[in-house]
């Protein structure tokens, strides 16, 4: 197989994975264990195999981003343990965005760390309801979540800063209206990497992207958001699935000793173009069919 060709398979499975029913039924991986391993700098992998959760890891505290679903809280505070940190030990809490897949656990999260937890300010109203404000999924009980207290809103651009850690949020929506992209910047052998996460780029089943009457700018701000992801520089790549970067296939090579097996700017690339070009498409499917 090519890269060019590995690139797009690892981008398709990516989407499949947040396209994907949100139900950890029809997906085993989101519940599947997964080791923890320190990524780079203090950035360490906390997740499960298909839910990717990170830990920063500060002087002050830890950093959590993503909660993913209710059941998911045990894995992540044993990886937590597992790495040698106290899981109490979190005192800000992030999402990627306001599916239930990455925020059913905040609720939990919080109870037991007493956590700050912070959103984009798009996605406040959902995480608040318990999902019942989202676009898409706002009348299915099956998406719903324990509703959770934001203690501060983000907006486009805001930073959060713990122990001399600071991570920026960038407003990629369309996804959800207040899907975010985190980058925050770490050192590793005397160099400084980038690290984006992304929040999510994809075009799930079922939405409209055309006459869409309770997201109308649906599809402007899916390509707002892949304006901004292309004008990010990354070196480490990593997402709020792990199919969008090849967790596993990349992991295999980091317990071979491959340290700098997440650093992936060309992947970083193929995988925003193919997932701006799949959504380009589906619009112009919609557009036709209207």
């Amino acid at each position: 197989m090519t890269f060019r060709a590995l690139i797009r398979t690892v981008a398709l499975l990516g989407g499949l994975a947040s396209a994907l029913p949100l139900s950890a039924a029809t997906n085993p991986a989101w519940t599947r264990a997964f080791p923890p391993f320190r990524i780079a700098g203090n950035l360490y992998y906390v997740g499960s195999e298909g839910l990717a959760s990170y830990l920063i890891v500060t002087p002050q505290g830890s950093i959590l981003i993503n909660s993913s679903l209710e059941g998911s809280v045990p894995l992540i505070q044993k990886s937590v343990q597992t790495l040698g940190f106290n899981f109490s030990d979190i005192k800000i809490l992030l999402i990627s965005h306001a599916h239930n897949d990455h925020c059913a656990g905040s609720a939990r999260i919080k109870q037991l760390t007493g956590a700050r937890y912070f959103v984009m300010d798009a996605d406040v109203s959902v995480v608040q309801s318990g999902g019942r404000t989202d676009f898409a999924y706002g009348a299915e009980p099956d998406m719903r979540f324990p509703a959770a207290h934001v203690d501060r809103i983000l907006h486009d651009g805001s930073t959060v800063s713990l122990g001399g850690s600071v991570l920026t949020a960038h407003l990629t929506p369309g996804h959800t209206r207040g899907t975010t992209t985190w980058t925050m910047d770490e050192t590793e052998a005397g160099r400084t990497l980038h690290a984006v996460i992304v929040g999510s780029p994809n075009v799930n089943p079922g939405y409209k992207l055309v006459g869409n009457k309770t997201y109308p700018a649906i599809a402007q701000d899916y390509s707002r958001g892949f304006h901004v992801l292309r004008s990010l520089p990354c070196d480490v790549f990593l997402g709020a699935h792990g199919g969008y970067f090849g967790l596993t296939a990349k992991y295999a090579r980091w317990k071979a000793g491959d340290r700098g097996a997440f650093i992936d700017p060309a992947g970083y690339k193929a995988y925003i173009a193919d997932r701006e070009q799949a959504f380009q498409a589906e619009l112009a499917r919609q557009q036709v069919k209207k």
